[in-house]
């Protein structure tokens, strides 16, 4: 008979509800363009926890009046962000790893608070219980059913007016605009700002009659007020939950263009860009067809909205919103502009895939973020093959996955793991590792598709939209487990594949690293490949996944990966595939067996008149070596991977001869791209690899990215050794298409044709990285580029030459001037400021001409520094600080300034200079690049291993930018600071890896109890608003800790922490941070200063403190709370003489201690002084052994009357000595009473003081925890390997106490053993009474002070009707020695 199923645990109850659910928000505000000034109220339908406690994120808000269901209610607001002004803050800072430190716990500690709502609002408890989550709505805001009643939902309205727009909205000019960053939404309005909040959206702005407010949704009316001027008022409606990240708003007096072929777009700008409006977004219903023909099903949020705005204003170069987008406007162009295209569209369509990817199907949790930006970038890629072609696209994606190769060395390039996903807080999507990170999420989906089938692929995509698009479900989130389901069902993988593949390529880091060789056995007719398989991470930085997931089971970081790689072989009689496996050990041969063969003929060596085609007069243009291979193998070249199904580093050894046939006969980008690579590494270049590159530069139907990296690499192969060959091929070849063969001038331009035109721009910046022997340039390259520069002619060209004339100037940089060119150095500097004249008068597209003209003088300046003068470069580049009020120029400037700066005089003055212009900057988006800039040039230094100290005072002031006012409101900038701090003491510039100081993980439920009693408290006393506040306030904030390295440092509340019995650096967590002491029985006796901690657990001897032990003195020293009496110390102190036998020990073992049992309300209104014990100092110096007690069998107790035992153990000698060999003493300090007794104590004496332990069981409760202990014993399944394993550890570590009880007694002995005669008055002196008094114990030998201070009144002294401070309890017991 089958078994009664258990009950679950919570079934019958029903659920509580311990975090706010917005189910709706109205948002309506009015906006001031004169004044500035934005205010107006925010209506949220909110379903009302239990505790009664509604938390929101405001920040740099006025909150004027809060109320629920048209009631007025109390609220408080603690903001996040408070100026801390501490004089020595940063005292402990000396060393760039100190101030790495404190930047990674300051920074930390900032992302914290921002997680935690600063808004609460007291919500009155509804009678009827609340309606369960999972019966009516979800916690995305969509309700499932509307037949039942809403129960405990609230409506919420807040009037507010923001007083500054710094952050998360801001005012340029006659422009407002939004920039969420990562959680900014709430400084422009209330709400709750976490992407697991969603919720459709009502919105009404009120603006000037002239302008338009452009929001999320579709536009239902707008209508004028009648205020007089008239006011507009534009109403929007969000039909679709999302999180509060994607709301948007953009007012300006923007000209609309409506799309001509699909009425759901339009685009927005200022009226001076609107020709470049039309001729930009002429493709964009292309895109917007493609995807949702690619996706089959419609666009989610029926319109399509793009607002551009001057790029000065805006802070990342695009802003997503629902259904909206606001981009800068530099990515607009007209039709003159050539080069401006490509990256425009690109752009552009990354914008509209994540409108499906991100905005509309969000991820479930921070570890699946990869795959959401994975699918858009996958799905730009599909857009990039459609309409710009297969090469660009298999192109970009070759140079994207060496990219990644080269830098997925740790653990933050890791997909999906908490480590590198939710614990940084969101900062995984700025800074330098963003983009390599998108660019390995799409890498691993398209190795899903190759294994599985594009069209396989494309039925998974849209089998999530249309789940998506499901009215009957809930929730449009996608799981990295949902889609390998997806992968197994529709994709035809199996399920050991796919566990094995997501465990590789999204649990870990690291791509395969190839090596491969090969050798061709001709009696056989078979190539022997050799394989080396290697991973580009360390395996320290290989982390396993973790216990519990699905992955949890133990693989060898050096299995390899999943699948095989196909190896393509090319012969004579036609191509064939191999496969070489990826797993099983990392050295492999492969025998292939070849399909061509050779006519039975001898070699033949050519005769001395005869030539090789295509070779010039030299005879060692064609090498008897090259030719043999060619002639006595039918291999033609070897691929590995040639179809990308790894991300994988491939270094494939063949001949050079080989290369050349793949470069030559390898119409696929990805292998001519390989092969330009290899040759290009070459340490000598025949005559052979000369003439292939030039060849391939002249083939008009060779992809033109290509063909500009073969001419980089001819211009390389140029050497006195060729006879310059490769740079007289690039002029030959240039002047055929440039010059007039009859005058030898160049002629005008004429771009008609674009891929001729990408071509000859990018040929003279090749020549003029042409070098001699000396490392000059020749000086053919430099009358080149000067004749170009000079003979410029544009005027009959439709085209704009400002990318080509931009790209000669940057020619000029890549040159260096010797002896005879530094001549033509005056005319090169002379044209460069004609073009900065012509600049000021008509500034280019984007001021790209002068940005080149300001990067060229630097280079310049810094290849001549010993010829001219640091003052007089700054004095070239200063005007452009001021230069037209281009924001790009300025910044320019500012960036060429550092480099001086930091060549000439070092990193530490880069770093004040940086930190000026960081305060004189007024753009957002300009902070942002110097901050990056800056990170560079620490990175520079890291890899010259230069030794250039940075001050401490710098170091100082880049940690009070980063917790500054300016790090707040611009968080890319923030970012970069944090990243200087940590590349300057040669770390990443990442949070992956920084330390955690280890404090309570607070839920919202806490917060809610906690501060609803101050709600409360502050409803009864109206009175006293400013004392509750900044009570309140104490347990939201976080600690930010200044030293996190020095644990003195680390101040918790009030309370001063003693020293620990050990170093420092011992009281270190498993996480390398130090451990936050907890509060052992309420959350509300909290010191100030922290957030309220959580209940303590109920046996303490089960929290983790990593592998290193911790003093339990050190995590019980802040558990005095002002509620609670004072702890009072115990002192035992244990005699012991030597034994001869085992009943010694067997005494020891019967040792009892007596506990005091104070009241658990009374307050000690003395302060108690501790016990001190005076002993000969001879005793003291010469005893080096500690008694084998355990220094842990310490009790303490709660309440009044507490004690703290110390034990002095004997030292054992070899002499007999009568009966009362052995006494134990034990003294008891209680704040009572005081009993002091004189005591006799006999034998060598040492002292050891023990820490605190647990609290004492209640009387009875041991014998009912043993007793059920017993009972579980009784019934776990004796034999389970777990219960053996953990039976046999629990032996070995037995045995492993007593071996080290035995060495330490034979040491002891031992040391006894070397005692002289003068034992005889060393034992004498140890008759002699211990006095016991009053003062603080004094156990110098162990290093340790007790924090009582010393003036402290006796019991003698003490007032009347005050209860005496101590309590002293001595007991003496004889130990039995058995004589030999």
């Amino acid at each position: 008979m089958a078994k009664a199923r258990k009950p679950a645990k919570n079934e019958g109850t029903k659920p509580e509800i311990s975090m706010a659910v917005v189910l709706h928000q109205k948002i309506c505000l009015s906006i001031d363009m004169d004044n500035r000034r934005i205010y107006g109220y925010t209506e949220l339908e909110i379903l009302v926890p239990d505790s009664g406690i509604v938390g929101l994120h405001a920040e740099n808000l006025e909150i004027e009046r809060v109320s629920v269901d048209g009631s007025p209610t109390e609220f408080d607001v603690f903001p996040h962000y408070q100026p801390v002004e501490i004089e020595n803050r940063w005292c402990s800072v000396s060393s760039v790893s100190s101030a790495a430190d404190a930047a990674g716990a300051t920074y930390l500690s900032a992302l914290q608070r921002e997680l935690v709502p600063n808004l609460l609002i007291l919500c009155c408890k509804s009678a009827e219980p609340a309606q369960p989550p999972e019966a009516g709505l979800d916690f995305q805001g969509e309700e499932q059913s509307n037949a039942e009643p809403k129960k405990n939902v609230r409506l919420v309205r807040i009037d507010y007016w923001v007083p500054k727009a710094e952050t998360g909205i801001h005012f340029d000019d006659n422009v407002l605009h939004t920039d969420n960053q990562i959680r900014r939404a709430h400084c422009w309005f209330p709400c709750m700002d976490d992407c697991s909040q969603r919720c459709c959206y009502d919105m009404e702005f009120t603006v000037p009659q002239n302008f338009v407010a452009v929001s999320n949704g579709s536009l239902l009316y707008q209508v004028l007020t009648k205020e007089v001027p008239p006011r507009k008022t534009y109403v929007y409606k969000l039909t679709i939950p999302v999180s509060a990240r994607w709301i948007s708003l953009a007012v300006a007096p923007f000209e609309i263009l409506p799309d001509s072929h699909n009425s759901l777009l339009s685009y927005m700008c200022l009226p001076d860009n609107y020709s470049k409006l039309q001729n930009t977004v002429g493709f964009f219903h292309c895109a917007f067809r493609h995807y949702e023909s690619y996706l089959k099903g419609p666009f989610p949020f029926g319109s399509y909205k793009q607002v551009f705005i001057p790029s000065g204003m805006v802070i990342s170069a695009q802003n997503i919103g629902a259904s909206m987008c606001i981009i800068s406007s530099e990515v607009l162009f007209d039709e003159k502009v050539i080069d401006q295209t490509i990256e425009t569209r690109i752009r552009l369509a990354n914008a509209l895939a994540r409108q499906w990817f991100g905005v509309y199907i969000t991820p479930e949790t921070h570890n699946d973020e990869w795959l959401v930006e994975g699918l858009a970038g996958f799905l730009t890629d599909t857009f990039i093959k459609e309409f710009l072609g297969n090469n660009e696209a298999r192109y970009r994606r070759y140079k994207a996955n060496c990219a990644v190769c080269k830098a997925d060395d740790s653990g933050v390039m890791t997909l999906s793991s908490s480590a590198s996903s939710k614990d940084l807080y969101g900062t995984q999507l700025i800074g330098l590792y963003r983009r390599l990170r998108l660019w390995k999420s799409v890498a691993v989906l398209q190795m899903l598709e190759k294994q599985m089938g594009p069209d396989l692929f494309k039925g998974i995509l849209r089998t999530i939209v249309s789940r998506a698009q499901d009215t009957s479900r809930s929730s449009r989130t996608l799981s990295t487990k949902e889609f390998r389901q997806f992968a197994n069902k529709f994709g035809n993988l199996e399920r050991p594949f796919l566990k094995e593949f997501f465990h590789r390529w999204v649990g870990t880091c690291g791509c395969p690293l190839m090596r491969m060789g090969f050798s061709y056995n001709k009696r056989k007719n078979l190539v022997e490949l050799a394989a080396f398989r290697e991973c580009t991470a360390t395996p320290i930085a290989v982390v396993p996944a973790p216990a519990g997931s699905l992955d949890s089971q133990n693989r060898d970081s050096d299995g390899g990966w999943p699948g095989m790689m196909t190896i393509k072989v090319h012969e004579l009689d036609g191509t064939h595939d191999h496969l070489l496996p990826m797993s099983g050990d990392a050295w492999q041969l492969l025998e292939i067996k070849c399909h061509s063969r050779l006519a039975a003929k001898r070699f033949q060596k050519p005769k001395k008149s005869s030539k090789p085609e295509g070779s010039d007069d030299n005879g060692d243009s064609a090498r008897p070596f090259d030719m043999r291979i060619s002639a006595e193998s039918p291999l033609l070249w070897l691929r590995a991977d040639p179809v990308m199904e790894y991300l994988a580093e491939i270094h494939f050894n063949q001949p050079v001869q080989m290369w050349i046939n793949q470069l030559e006969k390898d119409k696929d980008v990805v292998a001519q791209a390989q092969a330009v690579a290899i040759l290009e590494l070459l340490p000598n270049f025949p005559f052979a690899v000369v003439n292939v590159l030039n060849n391939f530069i002249t083939d008009t139907k060779a992809f033109w990215r290509l063909r500009i990296e073969a001419a980089f690499a001819l211009a390389k192969t140029a050497s006195e050794e060729t006879d310059w060959a490769g740079m007289l091929h690039l002029v030959k070849f240039y002047k055929s298409k440039r010059f007039d063969t009859t005058i030898g001038l160049p002629k005008p331009n004429d771009f008609h044709d674009f891929v001729e035109y990408f071509v000859l721009e990018a040929i003279p910046q090749a020549i003029a990285t042409v070098r001699t022997t000396d490392k000059k340039s020749p000086k053919e390259a430099v009358e080149l580029v000067l004749q170009l520069l000079k003979s410029n002619d544009n005027t009959s060209n439709p085209y704009s030459d400002v990318f080509w004339l931009s790209a000669l100037v940057d020619a000029v940089g890549e040159l260096e001037f010797g002896r005879q060119s530094i001549l033509l150095l005056p005319s090169f500097l002379k044209r460069i400021d004609r073009i900065l004249q012509f600049e000021r008068l008509m500034p280019s597209y984007n001021n790209i001409l002068a940005i080149s003209c300001i990067r060229t003088l630097t280079r310049i300046a810094l290849k001549l520094s010993e010829y001219i003068p640091l003052e007089r470069a700054t004095e070239l580049i200063m005007p452009f600080l001021f230069f037209n009020a281009s924001w790009e120029i300025r910044i320019e400037a500012r960036i060429a300034l550092l480099d001086l700066e930091f060549y000439c005089k070092g990193i530490d003055a880069a770093l004040l200079m940086f930190i000026k212009y960081l305060e004189d900057e007024a753009s957002l988006r300009g902070q942002a690049k110097l901050g990056l800039h800056l990170t560079r040039l620490c990175q520079i230094r890291t890899r010259l291993g230069s030794d250039d100290e940075v001050k401490s005072q710098t170091l100082v002031a880049l940690l009070r930018l980063l917790e500054g006012p300016a790090a707040f409101c611009n968080v890319s900038l923030r970012h970069h600071i944090f990243c200087i701090l940590q590349v300057l003491a040669g770390r990443h510039p990442t949070l992956y890896g920084i330390p955690r100081v280890e404090t309570q993980h607070i839920g919202f439920s806490e917060i809610c109890s906690e501060q609803r009693n101050n709600l409360i408290e502050l409803v009864n006393n109206q009175d006293k608003p400013s004392e509750l506040s900044a009570e309140t306030n104490s347990h939201v904030s976080l600690p930010v800790p200044e030293a996190p390295n020095e644990p003195d440092n680390v101040s918790h509340g009030s309370l001063p922490v003693p020293e620990a019995p050990t170093e420092p650096d011992n009281v270190i967590d498993s996480h390398g941070s130090v451990p936050v002491p907890e509060a052992p029985n309420r959350p509300d006796n909290a010191s100030h200063g922290s957030l309220p901690a959580l209940e303590a657990p109920k046996e303490q001897d089960n929290v983790n403190h990593g592998s290193l032990p911790v003093p339990e003195a050190l995590k019980e020293a802040d558990n005095v709370s002002p509620g609670e009496g004072r702890r009072l110390p115990l002192v035992k102190i244990t005699v012991k003489q030597p034994t001869v036998s085992g009943r010694a020990d067997e005494a020891a073992d019967n040792l009892t201690v007596e506990r005091s049992h104070g009241g658990c309300n009374e307050i000690d209104l003395v302060t108690t002084s501790s016990l001190s014990v005076d002993a000969p100092e001879r005793i003291l110096a010469e005893a080096m052994s500690v008694s084998n007690q355990n220094l842990g069998e310490v009790n303490s107790c709660n309440r009044h009357g507490s004690q703290m035992s110390a034990s002095v153990g004997s030292a054992k000698f070899t002499r007999e000595f009568g009966d009362g060999g052995g006494k134990e003493l034990q003294c008891t300090a209680d704040s009572s009473n005081i009993i002091a007794k004189d005591v006799h104590v006999h034998g060598h004496a040492t002292l050891s003081l023990g820490s605190a332990s647990p609290p004492p069981r209640v009387h009875g409760e041991e014998e009912k925890v043993k007793k059920r202990g017993t009972e579980k014993k009784r019934k776990r399944d004796r034999s389970s390997p777990g219960y053996l394993e953990k039976k046999r550890l629990k032996k070995e570590r037995k045995k492993e106490k007593e071996r080290a009880k035995l060495l330490a007694e034979s040491q002891l002995e031992s040391e006894l053993l070397k005692l002289d005669d003068s034992s005889a008055e060393l034992l004498h002196k140890m008759n002699e009474p211990v006095v016991v008094t009053t003062g603080t114990v004094r156990p110098e030998p162990m290093g340790i002070t007790d924090p009582t201070p010393l003036n402290q009144p006796s019991a003698s002294t003490a007032p009347p009707g005050v209860r005496s401070g101590h309590k002293l309890r001595i007991k003496i017991k004889s130990r039995t020695v058995d004589k030999p």
